[in-house]
């Protein structure tokens, strides 16, 4: 690729927030993952803060066990496992053909496994805002715990953590270039090959780091005036 075309295509990428995603950098990286792996960790993350707070002990130590389990473990061995074990030992695929396509998918269910912990533990802290006499007061009224959960344990919960949940999605878009450990092409891989062809480290290494500024400082500005607005007055 001509020079002057990779430094607009890297800039491109930078400002594009398309850090995870696509085959290679020669090619359309495509849509990435951003939006599926959201729209799994909060629904993951809420199961299992229903299962922590839930009366069923089997199910709570489940809970309990897997939050504890997997927030300690790093990251990059999760991702690792997920190639290395689901795939090459256990021939696990997720319906993909190539090896590309496969160990994008794996990415995103190591990512999802691993952020679905610290939004369990972000949504528990609101949980325990709510005062425990409306979850008394709900029971007495004859509602089942799904219930009480549902109606009017969780929807304060969630208001209380729209800022831990900022700091987990914040997280989650920094945590995406672990993804080049299993041959991803994201953001890291990408300033990988481009100090390797262009032999810019400064240069490339800002547009990356500034690519990512663009990505999380609004979003944590935006989500901390979101938490604000619909936090709950006590």
């Amino acid at each position: 690729m001509h020079v002057g075309a990779r430094w607009t295509a890297a800039m491109a990428f930078a400002l594009s927030g398309c850090f995870f995603g696509g085959n290679s950098f020669e090619h359309d990286p495509g849509p990435g993952p951003s939006d599926a792996i959201t729209t799994s960790v909060i629904p993951r993350g809420t199961l299992l803060a229903a299962m922590r707070v839930g009366p069923v002990p089997l199910m709570r130590g489940f809970g309990t066990a897997y939050v504890n389990i997997v927030r300690n473990i790093p990251l990059t061995v999760i991702i690792l496992f997920t190639s290395l074990g689901l795939n090459q030992t256990l021939g696990i695929s997720l319906g993909a053909d190539d090896f590309e396509t496969i160990n994008f998918r794996l990415a995103v269910l190591g990512l999802v496994a691993y952020t679905s912990a610290f939004v369990c533990e972000a949504l528990r802290s609101g949980i325990n805002t709510v005062p425990v006499g409306q979850a008394e007061a709900a029971r007495a009224l004859g509602l089942s715990f799904n219930q009480v959960l549902g109606l009017v344990v969780l929807p304060q919960a969630f208001r209380s953590s729209v800022g831990p949940l900022a700091n987990v999605l914040i997280a989650l878009i920094k945590n995406t270039t672990v993804a080049a450990a299993i041959g991803v092409a994201e953001a890291a891989l990408l300033m990988k090959e481009m100090i390797e062809n262009e032999a810019q480290l400064l240069l490339i290494s800002g547009i990356i780091a500034f690519g990512f500024v663009v990505l999380t400082l609004p979003t944590g500005l935006f989500l901390g005036w979101v938490g604000k607005k619909v936090a709950v007055k006590r």
